[in-house]
Order: structure tokens, then sequence, then C-alpha cells
């Protein structure tokens, strides 16, 4: 979601303290605290079947990436689901397979309000998520909302159903361009082979701009969605389409979407761009048919990058095992898919990040996320140009740090 990240991104109020900790490959656990005016906090506790990487879970073992994620996410190649068989596991004749499932807790005081969540693999393509929430302030006490997704490629779909106003929901979204359940309908094509010592190794034929022959560039998707409260007698519907570019496209990545909700005459459309590797762009245009209200919001990202130019031997021995550790959590958060090969990712010589938003109101929004010693830091403030003597509106600063 590029374009929340960028546009829609919350500032912290206040002070705010986040500690966590990985206690095992299958159980973590999480406390907040925080003061803004009133002193409030959180106990939050996770638990997984499957277990999870070995990656390092301490603040100084971790890019600054893995806190602050770069807020534009390149779509990649549609991959076909695994097959059934594949999660089958048999021992002496018999299936001993289990589906993973993920518990996760939280627990905020002093109004004693609590969350759930529960996640559930069913197959290799659908999934089961029901969340909870309970609180004497909401009416019966609380409300569940049950999510069943499926993912086909091709096509994904989610049906929903929530107790609150017994809301039943559908969703749906379609990929055009090659079914990645059919490897042979890309048509991609081979040059001739190449003779490497004793081996004809093949190679791919490229374009005139350096583009895999047959290699999908971009992909262009439609969606839409609709529900009907069954207690209101009321429905909604909206619907929507996007274009992104792929990572086999040798330009500049870029995202468009167009949303319409046609029962409001809500339109809205956004345009992000990674600029270069190091900043990332937004803006969004919001129009209502019926009350010609419309609004625009820009944003920016902008990455800074550790100088190390002429330290490998001037460093620490601690700052170089640090940078030391944070590569390798590099190199296998790569593989186990944690995080992409692009721009800031290559977290290890990250000093800071810094987002930034306007829209046509004069508002404003500032954040600056960093790292000082094994904490990680957030700092931020929102600004109204119009509002006279009381421009800021607020600031705060959030501290993380986990072990």
């Amino acid at each position: 979601m590029s374009r929340h990240s960028l546009l829609d991104f919350p500032t912290p109020l206040g002070l705010r303290l986040h500690i966590s900790s990985l206690s095992t490959p299958h159980f973590a656990s999480s406390y907040s605290l925080a003061s803004t005016g009133l002193l409030s906090g959180s106990l939050s506790y996770l638990y997984t079947s499957l277990p999870l990487p070995s990656l390092p879970s301490a603040t100084l073992s971790l890019p600054l990436p893995v806190f602050t994620p770069t807020s534009y996410r390149q779509l990649l190649p549609l991959r076909p689901p695994d097959p059934p068989w594949w999660w089958e596991v048999w021992h002496l004749g018999r299936r001993v397979d289990t589906r993973d499932t993920l518990l996760y807790g939280r627990l905020y005081l002093p109004r004693s309000t609590l969350e759930a969540l529960y996640l559930r693999r069913l197959s290799p393509t659908s999934q089961l998520k029901i969340n909870a929430v309970s609180d004497t302030r909401l009416p019966n006490g609380g409300s569940v909302l049950a999510l069943l997704a499926q993912d086909k490629g091709k096509w994904s779909a989610e049906y929903m159903y929530s107790t609150d106003s017994a809301l039943l929901g559908v969703r749906g979204l379609y990929n055009f361009g090659p079914d990645p359940r059919k490897p042979g309908e890309n048509g991609t094509m081979l040059a001739p082979a190449v003779e490497e010592g004793a081996a004809m190794v093949p190679r791919t034929a490229t374009g005139a701009k350096g583009n895999v022959i047959g290699e999908q560039v971009s992909r262009f998707s439609a969606g839409a969605e609709v529900y009907y409260g069954l207690l209101n007698k009321s429905g909604g519907m909206s619907t929507g389409v996007r274009f992104a570019t792929l990572p086999a496209h040798t330009g500049f990545p870029y995202t468009m979407t167009l949303t319409l909700n046609p029962l409001m005459g809500n339109l809205s459309s956004s345009y992000s761009v990674r600029a270069g590797e190091l900043l990332n762009l937004s803006s969004r245009f919001d129009f209502n048919v019926y009350s010609y209200e419309s609004g625009v919001v820009m944003g920016m990202e902008l990455w800074k990058l550790r100088d190390l130019g002429g330290l490998d031997g001037r460093l620490s021995s601690g700052e170089d095992k640090r940078l030391r550790r944070a590569k390798d959590s590099i190199e296998l958060g790569r593989r186990t898919g944690l995080f992409q090969e692009d721009g800031a990712d290559d977290g290890a010589d990250v000093a800071g990040c810094l987002k930034a938003r306007v829209d046509q109101r004069g508002n404003v929004g500032l954040l600056w996320e960093g790292r000082v010693k094994e904490l990680v830091y957030s700092c931020g403030a929102t600004i109204d140009l119009r509002g006279g003597k009381d421009i800021i509106n607020g600031v705060g600063l959030e501290l993380q740090y986990s072990s």
C-alpha cells in the first residue's frame, strides 16, 4: 500500500515506548507505554505453530528498514499456488501434516479493551482470519469479524461477516495478463544457447530496451467489493483499478490507482513513484461528484545513508560487529522473503528516513525515523500553516527496543 504509507502515515503524539521480545521461535511478546497527558499502555502476545525464521531479533542486529520499511513496495511477478500434495506429510502410511495457526492478543490499559486474532491456513490457496474486540463501550460489548480469503494467483477473493449490524461482504481482485498456473501462457522466448565450457546454457533473449522478451513488465488489475447490513438494511459498493510496473521494467517503478464509490459519489486517484534509490513520491486527488468537494495530498519519503567511505579500517570492534550482523540479517531476510533487494532495503548503511506530506488546506505532517544505540526512534509533528498562532498541532516521540 504505497500511497497510504506515504500520504496517511501516523505521527506520534506525546511520548511512547515499545519493548518487544522474541522469547522462542514460536512465541513473542510486546509492551507499550504512552504519555499523552494521561498514562496508558498495552500488553500483547503472539503465538505461531510455524517457527519463525532464525533471524536475529535484537535491535542492534536488525537493519533500520525492518522497523521502518520503505513505503514503496514494488509488485512482484505472480507465482502459481503450491500444489496441495506439497503440503502432505506421511508417516508409516498415514498423513500427519497439520495446518499452521497464529494467535495474537492485545490488552489496552487502563480501558481494559481486548483485541484478539485467530489466523489459520486452510490450504495452499485459502486462509481463515477471525478478529474480535471486547469493550464495554461498544454495542453488545464487542464485535467479531470473520474473513475467508482465497488466492489463486490470477484472481483472489475475500468473503466477510461481521456481528456489527450482521454485515455481509465480498471483494475480489482480477489480474489481467498471463496466468501463473499455466507457465506456457506467458510466451517467453529464449535465444540460441551459449556454449560455456562443456555445457550448453540457454540464453534469454532481450528486446531493444533490455527487457526480457515475453517477460511481463507491468500489471493491470481490477477489483470490486460489495457489502450489505442485514440489521440496518443498507449496503454499499466500490470498485477500482490499478496499473503497476514489475521488476522487469527498465524504467523507474510507479503505481497508479483509481477507485470509485458510485453510491457516495467519491472518486479517488493516486500516483506513486520511486523517483530514485532513496526517494519515493506520491500524490492523491479526491473528488465527490455530488458535493463537488475535492482534496489533494502530496507526500514524500527520503532515506539517508551512513557515510562509510574510508571507514572500513577505522570502525571500532563493536561497530564493525554490528555492521556485519546487520548485513548477515539482510542476506538471511532476503533468502526467507522478509524484505526485497531494492533501494533503501540495503539497511546496514541506513541512517534514517524522513517522511513529509501536505494537503490543500495547509496541513503538514513530518516524521523522522532513525536509530540511537540500541533504540529505534520516531519523532514527528503536525503543522497547520493556516493556524495563525497555533501553527503546531502536535509533537511526539516514539522509542522502540527489541531483544
